[in-house]
């Protein structure tokens, strides 16, 4: 069937049919309000998506998102840089810091070991974070990977590697369900979880 849309409105509904989370009828409602914005709100939009793209990297430290070499939370000195939060991805980090408890700094790993999905201990950060132990300075490594099965078995096998070289190693009390998610678990949960982990065997 012919669509009834320009060529450049179709190809508006089809990238914002991308997006997770977004069917069809929903790029097609979003697609429609930016063409009824200001041209100000969406070229604002454009130039916020085009900024984002440009600017945002790694940071060389701990791999959260940064504009800079280093990420605001690496770069804060009231920071207590001998404790390292260990996290699965960025959103896991956003969700420990919402809780207002965490003064330490952290590690993004970048996913978690899943050799079913071919993700190999070699496709994360795990090798950057012992270099980081290594260096000297580190007192406690908190395991913050999600409590279900790739997220232990990670956790495991981090922890294999770090315990010859004399560091604690704690992780976060078991408040938090099995096969949950840390990005979606509330905040009373997380501060729980925070407050009472415990040292891994």
């Amino acid at each position: 069937m012919t669509s009834p849309y320009s060529e450049s409105l179709n190809k508006l509904i089809e990238e914002l049919g991308r997006l997770p989370g977004i069917g069809p009828k929903t790029a097609e409602r979003l697609a429609f309000h930016i063409l009824k914005a200001d041209r100000e709100e969406a070229l604002a939009l454009a130039a916020a998506i085009a900024k984002v793209k440009k600017d945002i990297r790694q940071c060389k430290q701990c791999h959260n998102l940064a504009e800079a070499d280093l990420c605001r939370i690496c770069s804060d000195e009231r920071r207590e840089k001998s404790i390292i939060c260990v996290v699965e991805q960025h959103k896991d980090l956003v969700s420990l810091e919402k809780t207002g408890l965490c003064k330490w700094v952290y590690h993004v790993l970048g996913g978690h070991i899943a050799p079913l999905d071919g993700v190999e201990p070699e496709d994360l950060t795990i090798s950057h974070l012992v270099e980081r132990v290594k260096a000297g300075g580190v007192k406690e490594i908190v395991m913050a990977t999600n409590p279900n099965i790739e997220g232990d078995g990670t956790a495991l096998y981090i922890s294999s590697l770090l315990r010859p070289l004399g560091v604690k190693i704690t992780r976060l009390a078991r408040g938090l369900p099995g096969g949950s998610r840390i990005e979606y678990a509330g905040g009373q949960v997380l501060t729980d979880a925070i407050l009472g982990r415990s040292e891994m065997e």
